[in-house]
């Protein structure tokens, strides 16, 4: 045996779990998250972990490409499971550069360990060789998306930026994180670059836990555009804060961070668990419920009120490539169905002359525009309190002419999380 043999051996394991983690991201929203939480991810070796982890994600980043190239050399689709043993392989050779060689024969040998593999070892080997021979253009921006994604975007934001923001599905992206003290400075330790609003872009790879500062709640991991909502609420100290579908916790750390009141509310109680070790690690306070938005019964009002609704969430494929892929036209009406109830409910915890600002980290105009533009329409004694240029670290780009905020994941150099924000005021 080879010493390339006993490596491609050896790194079966990781294989089999990139093929979980792959099968997991492509079956249900979530999937890959959860994949990535899976206890049998966590038995791996570190090295084995990282690779497992690097594989699948290579795969979603570039999974339509990498389908257009596989179905013009299958006459008939193979089984789902070889197929997804299929775009592994493909990624490891044009993607990771694996050598041809141990690329190959450890996918053929991957297909061989399935139920009912064997019989396509043959197939996954000449499909493979011939990728190697003729490899295809793989940072196509037509083929980056969903076709159907992708012209839902043209619609909205015109053929060019709908390309630039397909273009930006096969970049990894870098990690921001929000700082518990503004006046903190962590740049240099992090080898990090300034953004508008005070976040930071992290130069470092690896464990985010072993990061200087991170024991020590100095700062959270929050996308630049994920940031900027609780920003607009601008709240004081001492006023009531009210953070609505809170978890994972980013919004309601800035809120408590600022000096306010904040009660977190989430139906979920398994993700709430991860806002109170956040907010135990950063020394930070805050009242967290568990229950229904559109069912609480507490009767309080608030000085300031974040609804960030739950979305499709298309505005995330930077860091969540597989969210591009497991939507579908069908969620869009649902959600936004959902997320007209819970701006209600949202509406009627604001005090009076108090703040609400709504946002979801969509790229539909239905769970954005038209959903505050229904609101409003239907709840008089709220008007739109207008964003200004740059306020809260917004790219200048994104601000509408009623002065909501439209982030595309292009506006900012290296990339931003698609979001849609809108603020508002009740006047009694």
């Amino acid at each position: 045996m080879t010493s390339t043999d006993t490596e491609t051996a050896a790194g079966q394991p990781a294989r089999a779990a990139a093929l979980d983690l792959l099968d997991a991201a492509l079956s249900r929203r979530a999937g890959l998250e959860e994949g990535l939480t899976h206890p049998a991810l966590g038995r791996l070796a570190p090295r084995d972990r990282a690779f497992a982890r690097a594989l699948a994600m290579a795969t979603l980043r570039r999974l339509g490409p990498i389908d257009a190239a596989l179905q013009a050399r299958l006459k008939k689709p193979p089984p789902d499971r070889i197929v997804q043993v299929l775009r592994l392989g493909a990624a490891q050779l044009l993607v990771l550069k694996t050598p041809a060689h141990a690329a190959v024969s450890a996918t053929v040998d991957l297909a061989a360990r399935q139920k009912g593999g064997p019989p396509f070892k043959g197939l996954v080997n000449a499909v493979l060789r011939g990728l190697t021979r003729e490899p295809p253009e793989l940072d196509d921006p037509d083929l980056l998306a969903p076709q159907w994604l992708a012209a839902r975007w043209r619609s909205a934001f015109g053929p060019e930026a709908a390309r630039a923001m397909a273009g930006m599905v096969a970049e990894e992206p870098a990690t921001d994180i929000t700082l518990k003290s503004p006046a903190d400075d962590l740049a240099a330790p992090l080898e990090a670059q300034d953004l508008p609003g005070g976040s930071l872009r992290v130069g470092l790879k690896g464990e985010v836990q072993a990061w200087p500062g991170f024991a020590e709640g100095r700062w959270w991991v929050q996308d630049a555009s994920a940031a900027v909502p609780a920003r607009l609420l601008a709240v004081k100290e001492g006023e009531t804060a009210l953070d609505l579908c809170a978890a994972p916790g980013g919004k309601t750390l800035q809120l408590a961070a600022a000096g306010a009141r904040v009660t977190a509310v989430d139906k979920s109680a398994g993700r709430l668990k991860r806002v109170s070790e956040n907010l135990a690690r950063t020394g930070l306070s805050a009242e967290v419920v568990t229950a229904d938005a559109t069912e609480w019964t507490d009767r309080r009002r608030f000085d300031a009120v974040l609804l960030d609704a739950p979305c499709s969430a298309t505005g995330t494929y930077r860091r969540h490539p597989d969210v591009l892929w497991v939507a579908s036209p069908a969620d869009i009406p649902k959600l936004a169905a959902l997320q007209s109830r819970l701006l209600d409910a949202a509406a009627r915890r604001v005090r009076p002359d108090g703040r609400l600002v709504y946002c979801v980290c969509s790229l539909e105009p239905e769970e954005g525009e038209a959903q505050v533009e229904a609101f409003l329409k239907r709840a008089h004694e709220f008007t739109l309190d207008p964003i200004q240029p740059g306020e809260g670290g917004a790219p200048e780009a994104s601000l509408l002419p009623n002065g909501t905020l439209r982030i595309l994941p292009h506006h900012l150099a290296g990339g931003t999380d698609g979001f849609f924000i809108a603020r508002m005021i009740r006047s009694g």
